[in-house]
This record gives C-alpha cells, sequence and structure tokens, in this order.
C-alpha cells in the first residue's frame, strides 16, 4: 500500500514536471514587440521580428515555443519609440545663444544586434541621447537664428535625422525623422539685445534695398531721356521743317491754352516767336 502511494507521488511529481516544463516552452509573443530567444548569451532566433514589407499577424507573433531554462527570451519594442531629448544651449552662427528642445523617433530593425551592443532600449537610448545633442548642436552652429524660421529649417533636419540614423544603425536602430519642439531665445537682457540687433540688421537691409532701387530707377530715367533725345534727333534729321513747327506749336500750347486764356504778350507783328502764323517755314 505505501509502496502504490510513493508510485502515485512519483507520477504526480512527473505530471507536474512536465506541465512546469511545458509551460515554460510557452512563450506569448506581442504584437507590439519583437521576441529574440538567447541560447548561451548568443542570440539564435527571433519572434515577430519587423518587416516593413509583411503587415501584422503575419510576422510571428503568437505562441512560440522555446528550449526551458536553456533558451530565455528577451522582448525588444516594434513600435516606433521617442527620444527626447534634454533642453540645451546652442550658439547659432551668428552669435546667438537658442536653447533648443528636440526629439528623435526610431524603430527598432535588428533585434539581434540591439541586444548585443546596447542590451535594451533603454542602454540604447542612453547611447544615443548624447549623439543626437551632439549633432543638433553641431548642425545648428552652422546656421543662423533666422534659418529656424525659415525654409532652411528642413535642410537642418534632414542632416540631423541622417547624421543620426547612421550611428543608430550601429545599434540595430533606424530613425526615422528628428524634430525641434522649441528653439527660444534666453529670457531678459540678451533677448532684448538680440531683437534690437535684428531689428537694426533689418532696418540696414531695409534702407540698402531702397538705395539700390533708387540708384536703379535713376539709371532708368536716365537712359530714357537718352533714348527719347535720340528719338527727337532722329525726327528732327528727317524732316527739320516740320520739327520746328512741331515745337512751335507745343510752345502756343503752353502758352496760350495753360494760361487758360488770360495770357497777355507785346511783341512786334514781324516778330521771330510769331513766325509759324505768317505761314513760313
Amino acid at each position: 500500500m505505501n509502496a502504490l502511494k510513493q508510485n502515485y507521488k512519483v507520477v504526480a511529481i512527473a505530471l507536474i514536471a512536465v506541465v512546469v516544463a511545458l509551460l515554460s516552452a510557452v512563450v506569448i509573443v506581442p504584437e507590439t514587440h519583437q521576441a529574440v530567444v538567447v541560447r548561451t548569451g548568443q542570440p539564435v532566433r527571433i519572434f515577430n521580428m519587423f518587416r516593413p514589407d509583411q503587415p501584422y499577424g503575419q510576422t510571428g507573433a503568437g505562441v512560440q515555443l522555446r528550449i526551458p531554462f536553456v533558451e530565455q527570451v528577451q522582448m525588444v519594442d516594434r513600435r516606433v519609440l521617442d527620444l527626447d531629448m534634454e533642453r540645451t544651449q546652442v550658439l547659432s552662427n551668428d552669435q546667438q545663444r537658442l536653447q533648443v528642445d528636440a526629439y528623435a523617433r526610431y524603430r527598432i530593425i535588428d533585434p539581434v544586434k540591439l541586444v548585443e551592443r546596447a542590451g535594451n532600449e533603454r542602454q540604447l537610448e542612453s547611447q544615443l541621447l548624447p549623439i543626437l545633442t551632439s549633432v543638433v548642436r553641431q548642425e545648428l552652429g552652422r546656421r543662423p537664428f533666422a534659418s529656424l524660421i525659415s525654409a532652411e529649417r528642413g535642410t537642418a533636419m534632414a542632416n540631423i535625422t541622417r547624421t543620426l540614423d547612421e550611428q543608430a544603425r550601429n545599434y540595430g536602430a533606424q530613425v526615422l525623422d528628428v524634430r525641434i519642439k522649441a528653439a527660444d531665445l534666453p529670457e531678459g537682457r540678451p533677448l532684448d539685445a538680440a531683437f534690437t540687433r535684428m531689428e537694426t540688421d533689418r532696418q540696414e537691409e531695409a534702407a540698402t534695398i531702397r538705395a539700390a532701387g533708387n540708384r536703379d530707377a535713376q539709371i532708368i530715367q536716365a537712359e530714357a531721356q537718352a533714348e527719347a533725345a535720340r528719338i527727337y534727333a532722329d525726327a528732327y534729321n528727317k524732316d527739320p521743317g516740320f520739327y520746328d513747327f512741331y515745337r512751335a506749336m507745343q510752345s502756343y500750347r503752353q502758352t496760350f491754352l495753360n494760361g487758360e486764356g488770360q495770357s497777355a504778350m507785346v511783341l512786334s507783328d514781324d516778330s521771330e516767336y510769331f513766325r509759324q502764323f505768317q505761314g513760313e517755314r
């Protein structure tokens, strides 16, 4: 009887051990994560690895199996993650001290490389944050403050994204985008001085543009007057008599009509001024 009870205990323990082993062998991989199976410290396979050409539900998520107590499973996020840079001071090309907030969006595309070189997402962020800060400082330091509020800002962001992505690839990550949340001048007297300097620069630029416009206007006016004189001279040379008659009529109009009939002139009847009234050419 005791032997039978002992056999039941052995069977029960064996069944429990089998159940525990089966439960330990089962891994549930969510859609939002990639599972890296590690054996003796080396990654051997991946469940639900991110592939841009495969839709959700067809990449290996769900119930998977591993060798209990031999293989360990490390979950790696496969969603788009944010890398938030701390507010930092940047010196622009025109010597403006800016307080810059920026962030990057990235995704883990090679979980094996991440596990081997960074360990996990938290360690990856600690590696990428100094790189992001350094790249932002270098890129914005080559540009004036005005470029941050113009179309040139997009070029700067593209350069920062490309440089950060090259570094992130070493850790199995892909940088999708880098954006600046805020780029402000420091409060207080430096800000007032910066605004005064910017206002002075714009006033000087406006004065330069107005001076150039006046110069161009004078050149155009002089060229037009020279062209008019040339045309008058050509007309006079072709028919001097008609030209003399035309200029006399202009003089009569200016003298008599513009005076609204109030003009009075005392001249002899053979005056040269009235030669055209006498029918002489």
